[in-house]
Formats: C-alpha cells, structure tokens, sequence
C-alpha cells in the first residue's frame, strides 16, 4: 500500500505517493542533470537581492499600474499558493515570492527580478488542470532564478548593478522608469530565444520535483500553437518564440527522460475564474 507524505507550502498541500515523496528517484535526477545546466548563475556585479527585489517591484508596480489584479482573492491565493510552491522546488526557495493573474485577456506571462510573477486571464483561463498552471509558472520562475532580466538591465548600462546607487535608482531614477516603461513588454521583448528555451527546460524539471504532471508547460504551449494568430496572442508570440519552436526544442531535450515519472494533473483541484 502506498503511504501519503504532506507537502506543505504557503498553504498549499500536496499529498503524494511514497514514489513522489521526498525523491522523485534516479529517473528525475538524470532528467535534471540534462536539462538544467550544473552551475548556479553568477551574482552580476555583487549586486544584492535587497537591489534585485527593489528592481523588480518598481517593474510590478508599473504593470499594475496599466494592468490590475482579477479581483478575485480566492484566485489570487491560489495561484500564489500554487506558484510558491513550485518555486520552493527551485535554487531560491527563500526569495518572497509574489504571483498574481492580471486583467487583461491577452495571452502571456511575464516575470521580473526579485519573484514578482504574473499570467494574464486570457491565459489563466486556457488551463485544463493544475499542472498546466504549475508549468506556465515555473517557467517564469525560471526566468527569476536565472536572472535573465536583471543580465538584460544590465547590458543596457542604465542600471549599474554594481553600484552604490542601485537600491536608491531602482526606487524612482528617471533612467530606471524609462528603461523599465510599461512594465513587462519591454522585459520580455529583450530576453532572446535561449533564455526562453532554458526557462521551458527549468520548468518541466521544477513540476516534476513538485509532483506535478511534468507536460503541463508543453500542454499549454500546444494549444497555444493550435489557437492561431488572433490578436489575444499577439503580444506573446512577440515577445517569445513560436510555440511549436519551443514544442520541438522540449521534445528533444526531455526525449523519454520523464516518462517513467507519473505526476498528477489536479484537474479537479483547477480555480475556476468565474
């Protein structure tokens, strides 16, 4: 008979079978080793996570500011109950991390420094279960723990993330807000395709560590594919690859190495935006 352990995180419970537990087993490890490169990202001019944190809330901020939250708390808690714990599966289990599902229909997700983490309803709303839910997200937490973003502030050169002046210019310097603008269009049209592809990778492995259903990213990323070229995705296939690039690009990276890995889709447990 197969004992259940509770996971608990942020709220969040997951009961799993003893397989799931507290190691996925050889099969996960291999699989990570492939897809995740063996070496944590290197600190960017020894900036700090109070600095990062700083960068990145001025970035949610400004998106809020032209976008707003579902109002919806009970969404809202789930996806930050579901988001954190996935994230706690990652190399920055520690950071604050902050989700939230915007008010717009368009199709995308975005990310900035620091774990702010957001899914418009348009997207939100194409999920047939939670792993669908938990792939979308870990693979912006991907983007967060990789510190994509923050290697594209700093190749513009107006930010100096090894600069006394960081927190303070991250808090309101003109340069700041006009590089950051609007929020997370300009972020995401920057990051370049092998930033995309590494996120995609990072998500699948982060699912499965949390016993999730390690096709849900590439579920979502097939019906995406399917739905065509209407304006709601218009935004998102301009600021990533197409998805069947990344469909091709997982497939052979992942080839059979999750297979044997039997995760749960949640379907019944999916909040329903009414």
């Amino acid at each position: 008979m197969n004992t259940c352990k509770i996971w608990f995180t942020a709220g969040l419970m997951l009961c799993l079978g003893s397989a799931h537990a507290l190691d996925f087993g050889q099969e996960l490890r291999n699989a990570a080793k492939a897809l995740q490169q063996s070496e944590k990202s290197s600190l960017l001019g020894g900036y700090s996570e109070t600095e990062e944190i700083a960068i990145g809330r001025q970035i949610a901020g400004n998106l809020l500011g032209a976008v707003p939250l579902v109002k919806d708390k009970q969404l809202q808690k789930y996806v930050n109950n579901v988001g954190r714990w996935v994230a706690s599966q990652s190399e920055r289990p520690d950071l604050a991390w902050h989700f939230g599902v915007l008010a717009s229909d368009d199709i995308n997700a975005f990310a900035a420094p620091g774990g702010y983490i957001f899914v418009t309803r348009g997207l939100y709303r194409l999920f047939n279960d939670e792993s669908e839910l938990a792939g979308v997200l870990a693979h912006e937490v991907g983007h967060v723990i990789r510190k994509h973003h923050l290697k594209i502030l700093q190749q513009s050169q107006l930010i100096d993330l090894g600069g006394k002046l960081l927190a303070r210019q991250a808090g309101g310097n003109d340069k700041v807000q006009n590089l950051i603008g609007s929020g997370a269009e300009i972020m995401s049209r920057s990051l370049d395709k092998n930033a995309e592809f590494e996120a995609d990778r990072i998500a699948v492995v982060l699912a499965a560590r949390a016993g999730y259903e390690a096709y849900g990213l590439p579920q979502v990323l097939q019906e995406i594919g399917h739905g065509g070229n209407d304006d709601s995705v218009a935004l998102l296939f301009k600021t990533h690859p197409h998805p069947d690039a990344r469909l091709a690009k997982l497939d052979a990276a992942m080839d059979q190495r999750f297979d044997g890995l039997k995760g749960q889709t949640l379907a019944n447990r999916l909040y329903r935006i009414k």
